[in-house]
C-alpha cells in the first residue's frame, strides 16, 4: 500500500491501521516522493490525499493514470459533490471524505482490491540477463544475486520499467531520489556504481547505454 499524506498524524495513523491488517505500506509526505514510489515500487492501492504541498493531488492522480492502472483511493476533506464527480472521472477508483473511520478507509481498499484482483501490481522484471523483483527487493545477473544499495535497487527498477526507453538525468532525479537529497552529480554517481555492479563501464556497455547528451537506456546485450 502506498499512503500519500502530508499531515503527519494521519498519515502514519493510516501507516498504523494498514500494517496492523497485514499491508506492506509506505507512506509519502509530498506528490513527488508518491510519484517516485509508484514508479519504484509498483503498489496494490494508493491512497491519495487532494491537499499535498506541492502539487495538487488531482494532478497526482493524472500523472498516476498516465503510466499505471494502480487502484486510487481519494482520501481529502474537500466534500464538494461536483469534485468527486471530477475525480471519479479523472481515473479515482473511490473517494472517502475526511474525517473517516478505520473501518471505512478500510473497507474502500478492500473493495477496490477485489474489483481489481489486487495483489499483482508489482510483478518481477526481466531484461536479458538481468532479473528484478520489487516486492522481494531482489536482483539477479545472469543467476547471480547482485548486492545493491537501496538506491541502486531503485534506480535498476526505474530503469528495467522503462527498457528500451531513454531515460533523462533529470527523469531519474525526480522519479528515484527523495526531494531532500537531489542533484543531478548524486544521479551520475549512482548510475557509475550501479555500471560497475554490472560488470560494465561506460565505455563498454552491455546494458547500461548514455545516448549523449539525452540520458540512459537501458536495454539487453547485443547478441554476438
Amino acid at each position: 500500500m502506498l499512503v500519500i499524506e502530508d499531515d503527519d498524524d494521519v498519515r502514519h495513523a493510516l501507516g498504523r491501521l494498514l500494517s496492523a491488517t497485514g499491508h506492506e505500506t509506505r507512506l509519502c509526505a509530498t506528490a513527488l516522493d508518491g510519484l517516485r514510489e509508484v514508479a519504484a515500487w509498483p503498489p496494490d492501492v494508493v491512497v491519495l490525499d487532494l491537499g499535498l504541498p506541492d502539487l495538487d493531488g488531482a494532478a497526482v492522480l493524472r500523472r498516476i493514470r498516465a503510466t499505471s492502472q494502480v487502484p486510487i483511493v481519494v482520501a481529502t476533506a474537500r466534500e464538494e459533490e461536483s469534485e468527486m464527480i471530477r475525480l471519479l472521472r479523472a481515473g479515482a477508483d473511490d473517494y472517502v471524505v475526511k474525517p473517516y473511520s478505520a473501518e471505512q478507509i478500510e473497507a474502500r481498499i478492500a473493495a477496490v482490491l477485489r474489483r481489481g484482483g489486487g495483489g499483482t501490481a508489482a510483478t518481477e522484471l526481466t531484461v536479458g540477463g538481468l532479473t528484478l523483483d520489487p516486492q522481494a527487493r531482489t536482483a539477479t545477473l545472469d543467476g547471480v544475486p547482485l548486492q545493491l544499495s537501496r538506491l541502486e535497487f531503485d534506480l535498476l527498477a526505474y530503469l528495467m520499467q522503462r527498457a528500451g526507453k531513454v531515460v533523462t538525468r533529470r527523469q531519474l532525479l525526480t522519479g528515484v531520489w527523495p526531494a531532500e537529497s537531489r542533484s543531478l552529480e548524486t544521479v551520475d554517481v549512482h548510475v557509475t556504481w550501479l555500471r560497475r555492479k554490472l560488470g560494465e563501464r561506460a565505455a563498454q556497455p552491455r546494458y547500461l547505454h548514455t545516448v549523449r547528451g539525452v540520458g540512459i537506456r537501458l536495454s539487453p546485450p547485443e547478441a554476438v
